[in-house]
């Protein structure tokens, strides 16, 4: 069975246009897109998908439903299978399990923990019909200009002076009070009394993509409290750095227009919302983070922040423009003018001339950081020449290299420098970067494993490799000593086996005995070859190099593979690359002076055909166990950090893991290993 927070991350993951557009092409229209539908013959498409709603829908044959069964209908295929499909296309790692007591409970507590939410939700919204909430929350709402429609569109509500007022009343409801301390809604005293966690306070409902409430947002109206907004505590529901407020609200506008509106407060997007400008969403008092980028990528690649314009406003926006970029997306800045934030010019303009406001106003970064760089540096060549540098510095955030190209253009004609100039600037700094991650990764495995060369083959020091652009092989791979940089040591051995071969076999065809379990009957020229098998295999067990180096050298072999190439001239193509780290790692591995690690079994067989027909399953089934031996390592590190209650989950995973490798290595031939 696929645990359920994996099904849920492959749900969260899975962008429907991806998915359709992997069997039908596609054409935008509107927020929308069209095709002629692939499950019956039309010529006029009547078949349209909506990223917003993450659903299809053909209104010729009726067919309908979400990226899961798109691919269950299109592949005639089952739920699982469809999931394990999405699973492998965005490299999501399925680790299968019977759903045990404590799964099911899980599940459980967490169902209670959103409808407690829920409760709370309707609890505090109906608070404003009391007399205290219409003298002070509702009061503090309407004077702020917000509707009575929009009050009740985002479920705003009051939370009460009673110190357990909201604990009392979901008491009454039946809900206990072990989920109202979970979920955040209550705290509980040193001396075991609990009391409401927000009082006398506005509250902002945070919802999730697909409309649960999950936490809130409560803003105090005494001027002498030194904390204005309050945040749910992260729970097991909410992690704040994941969440967007007003996402729920906004995501099928930032879809149709192709852009999302960025803005710091809880009243900003709700006065926007209320004007109009529904692509609106807040970051809900917190710093903006990756995974907040990531949840708005979803929907758009277009991202325009407007904040405030003080000076913590636009040093709010230089942090968001580098995290924007580096996530891929492209981004523009808005600064409201001084002394107004977007609430208070929301209600003083109309929808238009907000509107024709941001057209006006909204900067590409460049332009942005340009202009207020410079009102800093005037005419000292110095500070000039540090401002390029900074700008380079964000140019180099961007992961898309025909961008940066673009971008370094319009900076050498701005300043009047050499574009070579930038690119190297640019180059150095990605390159570092880079570095740094490697050196990072390094230190991790080695206080990880106490290995003294920190996870590195050679034991050498770590030192860039200067040939294959940035850094050595295309994503940026650190090489020590020649050899690559490991991420993953237990790993290694049986990766290298497995790209030799594929080096120096792939495309031979595997021919299995009519008793062997992999025998399928087929005819010579359907003949499975090495290529086909390894990857089959890899695919069925959601296996992943873990590797940076040795899953460059997979991916480039797979490509020159699918085009059809003969062996020659795959390995020929991988050593005369341009990437020659990629090439050394190839020739370092296609060689007969290669020593498999699966075994000295290939001098006691006597053809190539009985080799490979024992020597690819058996390098297959060795990945397979030494996967099940990383995972238990990560575990018993694990151990002994956390808390006693989280224990008991991970030794069951322990006993079902090593129950699972004692059945590969007597597969192997072997009951223990000495490698890792």
């Amino acid at each position: 069975m696929i645990p359920q927070e994996t099904v849920n991350l492959i749900l969260d993951t899975a962008r429907i246009e991806d998915v359709v557009g992997d069997f039908v092409t596609l054409k935008r229209r509107g927020a929308n897109y069209v095709a002629c539908c692939p499950f019956h013959n039309e010529k006029t498409p009547s078949f349209y998908v909506s990223p917003a709603k993450g659903i299809f829908k053909c209104f010729g044959c009726g067919k309908s439903g979400s990226a899961v069964g798109f691919v269950m209908e299109h592949e005639h295929s089952s739920y699982v299978e469809a999931l394990r499909y999405l699973a492998a296309k965005y490299k999501i790692d399925i680790v299968e399990e019977e759903e045990s007591p404590e799964e099911i409970v899980r599940r459980q507590r967490r169902e209670s923990l959103l409808l407690v939410s829920e409760f709370a939700q309707k609890f505090f919204a109906s608070q404003l019909q009391t007399p205290e909430g219409k003298a002070v929350g509702y009061q503090y709402l309407r004077n702020r200009g917000l509707e009575d429609e929009t009050i009740a569109r985002f479920g705003l509500g009051w939370a009460p002076s009673g110190k357990t007022t909201f604990i009392d009343a979901a008491i009454a409801a039946g809900y206990k009070m072990e989920y109202i301390l979970a979920a955040g809604l209550a705290v509980q005293r040193e001396d075991g009394s609990v009391a409401d966690k927000f009082r006398e306070r506005v509250m902002f409902p945070i919802h999730s993509v697909s409309g649960r409430v999950l936490a809130f947002s409560g803003r105090t109206l005494h001027a002498d409290n030194p904390a204005k907004y309050v945040n749910s505590p992260e729970t097991e529901i909410y992690v704040k750095s994941r969440n967007l407020l007003g996402i729920w609200f906004a995501k099928s506008e930032i879809s149709r227009s192709g852009k999302c509106i960025l803005v710091e407060g809880n009243v900003d997007m709700v006065t926007l919302h209320q004007l109009g400008s529904t692509n609106v969403v807040a970051t809900c008092g917190t710093a903006l983070t990756v995974e907040q980028i990531r949840l708005i990528h979803k929907f758009t690649e277009n991202v325009t922040i407007m904040y405030d314009g003080d000076s913590a406003g636009i040093h709010a926006a230089l942090r968001g423009i580098n995290l924007v970029l580096a996530e891929g997306l492209n981004v523009k800045v808005v600064l409201l003018p001084d002394g107004e934030d977007p609430d208070s010019y929301g209600r003083k303009h109309t929808l238009a001339e907000m509107q024709q406001f941001i057209a006006d106003s909204e900067r590409d970064f460049i332009e942005f950081k340009t202009d207020l760089l410079l009102s800093q540096a005037g005419r000292d060549p110095l500070k000039r020449a540090e401002l390029i540098n900074d700008i380079a510095d964000t140019i180099a955030e961007i992961p898309d290299p025909v961008k940066r190209s673009v971008y370094v253009d319009t900076v050498a004609v701005r300043f009047g420098i050499e574009s070579a100039i930038l690119f190297e600037r640019i180059s150095n700094v990605r390159r570092r970067k880079q570095e740094e991650a490697a050196r990072d990764r390094q230190r991790s495995v080695r206080d990880a494993s106490g290995d003294s060369d920190g996870g590195v083959a050679s034991g050498a020091p770590l030192s860039p490799h200067s040939s294959g652009g940035e850094g050595g092989y295309s994503d940026g791979v650190v090489v020590t000593g020649g050899e690559p940089y490991l991420e993953n040591r237990t790993l290694a051995p049986a990766e290298r086996d497995l790209l030799f071969f594929l080096l120096r076999y792939g495309t031979e065809p595997l021919v299995f005995e009519s008793d062997s379990p992999y025998y399928t009957g087929e005819e010579d020229e359907d003949r499975v070859t090495v290529a086909d098998f390894i990857r089959e295999a890899l695919e069925a067990d959601d296996g992943c190099f873990a590797n940076t180096a040795y899953k460059a050298l997979y991916d480039r072999y797979m490509a020159l593979y699918d085009e059809g190439r003969p062996q020659e001239a795959i390995l020929k193509a991988v050593l005369d690359g341009e990437d020659r780290a990629l090439a050394n790692l190839a020739a370092s591995l296609s060689t007969e002076k290669y020593q498999l690690t699966v075994g000295a079994f290939e001098a006691s067989l006597t053809s190539t055909t009985s080799f490979l027909t024992s020597g690819v399953p058996k390098a297959i089934m060795v990945y397979a166990e030494r996967r099940v031996q990383d995972r238990l390592d990560t575990i018993r590190r694990s151990l002994a950090s956390v808390p006693a209650e989280e224990q008991l989950p991970l030794m069951q995973e322990m006993l079902k893991l090593q129950a699972a490798q004692r059945r590969i290595r007597q597969k192997i031939g072997r009951e223990k290993t000495d490698k890792k």
